[in-house]
């Protein structure tokens, strides 16, 4: 492959900046520009030298290959962090015959060089967007490897089970013992139960990792943007006492104790012979629908009945102003039950993340879904048919880890990766 390089940290002014190499090659290129490097995984204090010129001071070290992220030979230079310097060391390498790797071309290597398998790449890139705890720690799991380990286990009951199965096929004459058959499906029935626990836990991981969206809905000045400045505390919506002011949908994203929050500010709800007006009412009412919790909000503490639904909150706004008897008091002046109201927003979203599985993407989901519909019905089948249905779900196995069928998902998921991952 070609010899490739990139900055691996932000580009722009900062302490430091990491350019890595990756290829055949790699450590020469690295010793022409700082001098010999005896030993693997060291890091070198040197001088990177343009001809007589030093560019800069820098931290130098290489990594045999099968012993990199990559699985290639592997160098970094760790420069100062002035933009001019990078630049200019990239100027040095492509003169050299390098090239400036794509994005996710680096990760890229490393699951065609067998370094990771395709749901580590998935679990990888989702570490790199976490915004929040629960985010970083599915996103943990999955890059250090949680679900190859669990697919594996799963790839070892059926290598079990069509031993049996095989044994039974090729014996039939002979004296096999009259519970292979038991076993065989007791195996089966274990991998298909484990399959539905990831299968079932898929909506809860899917919400971590994309996110909550929380609609906060109510007629015209009900105080719905006056709450959204408040919790984000700064003008993100505009505030006016005349009615309809709010038309599109305005979106904050939190993070509510570790959980990824959108916070939908919609268009009062009313009849209106406005079009735009209309229009607006019309799409809060459809993202209402699609949320996954509804903030119903009014002074005087009364839900919309056509868009209720269970778990929501009815929250009493104004609260300085009105005493109603109906839902949480709140004051987006004063402030005055704010923090309960995020409790409660928190309670309601991390109650349907407790059963959430190690799958998030909807291709691994496919995957254990063609696993799990292959063994449906493998109670009381024949050995062939049995056969079979076990080298079915091998396969849908093989393709959560990317083992087969890979190269229709590669260009999708490494161009969601940055330069230099």
């Amino acid at each position: 492959m070609d010899l490739i390089y990139a900055e691996a940290t932000p580009p722009g002014r900062g302490g430091v900046s990491i350019v890595r190499i990756s290829g055949d090659g790699a450590r020469r290129i690295a010793e022409s520009l700082a001098g010999p490097l005896a030993r693997p995984r060291h890091a070198y204090l040197r001088d990177i030298r343009d001809a007589d010129n030093i560019l800069d001071r820098a931290l130098v070290m290489w990594f045999e290959e099968g012993h990199s992220f990559t699985g290639e030979e592997l160098a970094e230079i760790h420069l100062h962090g002035a933009p001019v310097i990078v630049r200019r060391l990239g100027q040095m390498l492509t003169n050299q015959g390098l090239r400036l790797a794509e994005a996710g071309e680096f990760t890229r290597r490393a699951f065609l060089n067998g370094r990771m398998d395709l749901s580590e790449v998935e679990g990888l890139g989702d570490l790199l967007a976490a915004e929040t705890e629960s985010q970083r720690r599915l996103a943990m799991r999955m890059s250090s490897g949680e679900l190859a380990r669990k697919a594996d286990h799963w790839r070892s009951l059926l290598i079990r089970a069509g031993a049996l199965v095989e044994s039974s096929v090729d014996f039939a004459d002979e004296d096999v013992p009259d519970d292979v058959p038991d076993e065989v499906f007791d195996l089966l029935s274990e991998l298909r139960r484990d399959l539905h626990e990831q299968i079932s836990g898929y909506a809860a991981a899917e919400r971590i990792r994309n996110g909550f969206e929380v609609a906060v809905i109510g007629p015209p000045n009900a105080g719905k943007s006056s709450l959204i400045n408040r919790i984000a505390r700064r003008e993100v919506a505009l505030v006016s006492d005349v009615a309809g002011t709010t038309r599109d949908i305005i979106e904050l994203r939190l993070d509510i104790r570790g959980l990824a929050v959108t916070l939908l500010d919609t268009a009062g709800l009313r009849t209106s012979e406005d079009i735009v007006e209309s229009l607006g009412i019309e799409r809060a009412r459809t993202r209402a629908v699609e949320a996954d919790l509804r903030l119903h909000l009014s002074p005087e503490g009364k839900k919309d009945d056509t868009l209720w639904q269970d778990g929501d909150i009815l929250v009493a706004t104004k609260s300085d102003l009105f005493n109603s008897v109906e839902g949480l008091p709140v004051s987006s002046l004063t402030s005055e039950g704010l923090d309960q109201l995020i409790d409660r927003i928190f309670d309601a979203l991390s109650a349907r993340t407790a059963n959430a599985a190690l799958v998030s993407h909807q291709r691994q989901l496919s995957a254990l879904s063609e696993a799990y519909e292959a063994l449906e019905g493998a109670e009381g089948l024949p050995p062939e048919l049995l056969a079979e249905t076990i080298r079915r779900t091998a396969s849908s196995l093989d393709r959560l880890l990317g083992r087969i069928g890979a190269e229709d998902y590669l260009d999708v998921i490494f161009t969601s990766f940055c330069i230099g991952k």
